[in-house]
């Protein structure tokens, strides 16, 4: 049962996640996503900093012995969230989802392939492998979709949605490889709350440079606005990212991405509900044919985790 944990509280964030790209997704068209991000991970930051410095002050000097891990950690998150929700405004959410999350696998593949070992390493079988190229098609016809101007969101223009899908493709990965630092701290005994104090301060200084620049925060009209976005940034998008880190720590790499590839499900259900949208066909054909390809990868890594242990 305890080894269930992990991906149990990655299927959480997985949920959440849903919820929260359906409502942002639907906020960013009014008010500038970096003002989330700023209210997000600063307060992310200061909660979880102060835990660490009062509960676990050892911990800081252990990330003091892993410099390079914590700056690589950071620089990746600061691409990959500023690229993710720059998609999330101009893209269909159940699209952004997708891809991002499709990123995962095939960065963990591509990763090892070229020897590149930034986690505990983790067999992939053949069967697997096909899994992922399955994948890789899916997104392949995600591109097609919103390209052809066939997905649920009609507004935009096509140099904007191109932009938004090579920027999905550097989230999806950029968030993997964060992740799998983050993994790496685990493993030397940093718990999820020292790594969730430090792996969002240079995204903190991007977002706080960019409203700086600006003078003012686009969409939020008084305190009222203010209150609403902390509530909702701390809630959708905080405590389900702590949620995925603690789930990461307990889980291998590869297991604990191809769980969160389940997500888009979720979002296609939710976005429906959102008036800017229509029912796209042809997204949720590629998004099915996408959680097939997660749930082939599943079965085979477990077929194969049972034939070592048998």
């Amino acid at each position: 049962m305890a080894a269930l944990v992990g991906p149990l509280l990655v299927l959480a964030f997985c949920l959440s996640q849903a919820l929260r790209d359906v409502y942002f997704g639907h906020v960013f068209q009014g008010v500038d996503f970096f003002a989330v991000i700023l209210l997000a991970f600063t307060l992310s930051t200061l909660v979880f900093g102060i835990i660490t410095a009062v509960r676990m002050p050892a911990e800081l000097k252990t990330l003091r012995g892993h410099i390079a891990a914590v700056l690589a950690m950071n620089l990746t998150t600061a691409v990959a969230w500023s690229c993710y929700f720059f998609a999330l405004t101009h893209l269909e959410p159940s699209i952004v989802s997708t891809v991002h999350s499709g990123m995962a696998p095939l960065t963990v593949v591509a990763l090892a392939a070229c020897g590149v070992r930034l986690a505990k390493p983790s067999v992939v079988g053949r069967g697997e492998l096909w899994s992922f190229a399955a994948i890789a098609v899916s997104i392949a016809g995600l591109w097609w979709v919103v390209l052809s101007g066939r997905s649920g969101l009609r507004v935009g223009n096509e140099p904007t949605n191109l932009i938004g899908l090579v920027l999905l493709m550097i989230s999806g990965s950029s968030i993997t490889i964060s992740l799998l630092y983050s993994k790496r701290l685990h493993d030397h005994g940093v718990s999820a709350e020292a790594v969730t104090a430090v792996r969002y301060l240079l995204l903190i200084l991007v977002a706080a440079g960019v409203e700086a620049f600006k003078g003012r925060i686009e969409g939020v009209g008084g305190f009222l606005d203010l209150a609403t976005l902390s509530i909702a940034a701390s809630g959708l998008i905080v405590l389900p990212l702590f949620t995925l880190q603690v789930g990461i720590a307990l889980t291998a790499p590869l297991t604990a991405h191809v769980i969160r590839s389940l997500g888009p499900v979720c979002v296609f259900m939710l976005e429906q509900v959102d008036g800017r949208l229509v029912y796209s066909t042809s997204t949720l054909i590629c998004i099915v044919f996408y959680s097939a390809a997660v749930i082939a990868s599943n079965l085979a890594h477990g077929w194969k985790v049972r034939a070592i242990t048998a």
